[in-house]
């Protein structure tokens, strides 16, 4: 768990900076970083979402993934949640409605970005496994930088994207060794695959293409486990 739990804190401590560069930015600033890091995020995605195996497999994983979420709802659970986290914080019952969005916002896309890719189930395999922490220790640098960015735009919603590394970094840590034989080298490939085409949707998101409920898709990336089995 020590590369999850590092990982954890460079996100919480690249949070408090970005809090104290936040109110040196002006908007126009703001605006353009966050442009800039959503075509650098495009270009994440695009390149991952390339390295799939099996092309017909992720849509059919896109496709269940999505029902899945859209039954569920995902993206309002989280979504309330972040809303419940910012009526907390901030200790008051008549906030207006753009500040819970904000945070929501903040949270949720943070949260996806942390957690969605190959680095954070790899990392955590090797973690796991054989107590090999390298990967998640390169993450945690970049996590870190990106969560700077992402707080002085987004605000303090990001720092609980943190809390989200910890459950699902942390699970697939201390489930390394049941895991291990399902996830092959093929298996990891197409989720990579399929969590990269989410952070192509995020990407849009962010330059306001689109308004695509990607936390609804987020059962996608598990889908290819399945198809391991067989």
């Amino acid at each position: 768990m020590i590369g999850t739990i590092v990982n954890a804190g460079a996100i919480i401590g690249g949070c408090l900076v970005g809090l104290v560069v936040k109110e040196r930015l002006t908007e126009n600033i703001s605006t353009t970083i966050m442009n800039g890091l959503a075509l650098c995020i495009l270009y994440i995605g695009m390149s991952g979402a390339l390295k799939g195996q099996d092309t017909l497999q992720i849509i059919i994983c896109i496709a269940i993934g999505a029902l899945i979420g859209e039954v569920i709802d995902i993206d309002k659970k989280i979504k309330n949640l972040g809303d419940f986290i910012e009526e907390k914080i901030s200790n008051k019952k008549n906030k207006k409605a753009q500040d819970n969005i904000s945070v929501s916002e903040g949270f949720v896309t943070a949260s996806l970005l942390f957690c969605i890719g190959a680095m954070a189930v790899v990392g955590s395999l090797e973690s796991g496994l054989h107590g090999n922490h390298a990967t998640l220790f390169a993450k945690s640098i970049l996590d870190g930088v990106s969560s700077i960015i992402f707080t002085s735009s987004l605000g303090i919603g990001v720092i609980f994207s943190s809390i989200a590394i910890l459950i699902y970094q942390g699970s697939i840590t201390l489930l390394a060794s049941s895991l291990s034989t399902v996830l092959s080298e093929s298996v990891i490939s197409n989720m990579s695959a399929v969590g990269s085409l989410l952070i192509v949707g995020l990407a849009f998101n962010m330059l306001g293409i689109s308004k695509i409920k990607v936390a609804n898709l987020l059962p996608a990336i598990f889908i290819p486990i399945i198809f391991g089995l067989f």
